[in-house]
């Protein structure tokens, strides 16, 4: 019933598929992991040296330097978006640019700066979240369901 017999391939099938490999690019894997290790690698070390700023300067601890870095680098990630430099970027280090946080912020940017010609309300406000509003409404779903767990759990007195 669920058993698919493998069709065979006519001769001109099997004549295109060996002319397509001949003339199909061949990938740097390696090198593109690479690249995307040291441009991802170096975007976290920004980060980190944001995150010591504010923990140097402003007198923050660890914890709560988190959220002015995580600010910062979304909106860096936004200017750069803007400006036109993080396209640059993720073509060179691929995934790597991809970073959560940086990664977040050009989302946002590039939908408002795609959208940007049907006004400001319908264009920029209406599809600015389109892409990111999805991990927005999972962060705060997940935020939800921990608090309700640990309520939970805090009334029964286990924790």
């Amino acid at each position: 019933m669920g058993n698919k017999q493998k069709q065979t391939k006519t001769p001109e099938q099997q004549q295109y598929e060996q002319m397509q490999q001949k003339h199909e690019t061949k990938r740097p894997v390696l090198k593109n992991c690479i690249k995307a290790f040291f441009v991802g690698g170096f975007i976290c070390t920004i980060g980190q040296a944001i995150s010591y700023f504010y923990i140097y300067f402003f007198n923050f601890t660890e914890q709560t330097a988190a959220n002015p870095t995580v600010a910062t680098m979304v909106f860096i990630s936004m200017l750069l978006t803007g400006f036109g430099f993080y396209d640059r970027i993720g073509q060179f280090g691929g995934a790597g640019s991809a970073v959560p946080i940086t990664g977040f912020g050009n989302a946002v940017i590039s939908a408002a700066i795609e959208h940007k010609t049907e006004g400001f309300v319908l264009g920029v406000g209406g599809n600015m979240f389109k892409l990111a509003g999805s991990v927005i409404l999972f962060g705060v779903f997940s935020a939800f369901v921990v608090a309700l767990i640990k309520t939970t759990l805090q009334i029964l007195g286990v924790i």
